[in-house]
């Protein structure tokens, strides 16, 4: 729900030499050349609720905008040819565009089927497993970063080098109380580039530094790093499923989209058809 600006602070804003335009828009705030901004054109500028100072400059930069966008109108008006100033074609292509994407869209929205079995993202993956290979080294991994030299480091040294698994419970309760970021999912694949952003690890060979550390604890005052990598692969190996399961769901929908509208437009095309509505000379 939006709200006018408190009349008697836009009348502020109006010029000496008020407009004398009539309209059922409200009261004019602005005038050039013969074009006129009402009060009722700020009604999706100001949110209900905005304080009387923001909304005062909100106003004034609207108006600011408004009048400038007009002067540069009317300059450019003035020095274009009458040939350049014709859009009526493009207009006429941008209305039908946008007729067409808003039917398309209401047709996709009530036809397309967006269940997506697991079966049958499984079988786009083996079907075009190629197209998977990575562009990146990526790990499943968990760290924590706890305050440098604290008394808690031996502790999750202790849990996160035990490999029991259900031990990442506790560990998760202890990291909330005395870690200063972690993360602790070692089902989710991390891109090892955008991990070392997080974890100031220095290696010039990312693939030897994974193949050759397993658990790794980097004292950078300060913060202590404890990182568990618990499985790796490189670039150009077979990206795991898990990690590109939205993007295949997601190509899989845009096909049916492109199905559906393809059969709408040949349905259009055999009624015509039949109807004799077209011709083609």
């Amino acid at each position: 729900m939006k709200r006018l600006f408190p009349l008697f602070i836009l009348i502020a804003l109006i010029s000496s030499c008020e407009p004398t335009a009539v309209s059922d828009k409200g009261a004019v705030l602005a005038k050039a050349y013969g074009n006129y901004l009402y009060e009722s054109d700020l009604i999706d500028v100001i949110p209900s609720g905005t304080p009387a100072r923001d909304s005062l400059l909100l106003t004034k930069n609207f108006i600011d905008n408004w009048i400038k966008n007009r002067l540069l109108i009317h300059q450019a008006e003035r020095n274009l040819t009458p040939k350049q100033l014709d859009f009526n074609k493009e207009l006429e292509d941008y209305r039908n565009s946008l007729i067409v994407f808003a039917y398309e869209s209401e047709l996709i929205k009530q036809n397309l089927d967006t269940v997506v079995e697991e079966a049958e993202i499984e079988r786009y993956y083996l079907e075009n497993i190629l197209n998977f290979s990575l562009k990146h080294n990526i790990v499943r991994a968990i760290y924590v970063g706890l305050p440098y030299q604290a008394d808690e480091i031996s502790m999750f040294r202790d849990l996160m080098t035990n490999p029991d698994t259900l031990l990442l419970d506790s560990l998760d309760i202890y990291a909330r109380q005395y870690a200063i970021n972690y993360h602790l999912n070692d089902e989710t694949w991390l891109r090892f580039d955008q991990l070392l952003n997080l974890i100031p690890i220095e290696t010039y060979n990312q693939e030897l530094f994974l193949k050759t550390n397993s658990f790794i604890e980097i004292e950078d005052d300060p913060v202590t790093y404890l990182l568990l990598i618990r499985d790796f692969m490189v670039s150009e190996s077979l990206s795991p499923l898990q990690l590109v399961r939205n993007n295949i769901k997601n190509i899989i929908l845009n096909k049916r989209k492109r199905v559906l509208i393809n059969e709408m437009k040949n349905n259009l095309i055999e009624q015509a058809t039949r109807e004799h509505v077209y011709e083609i000379y």
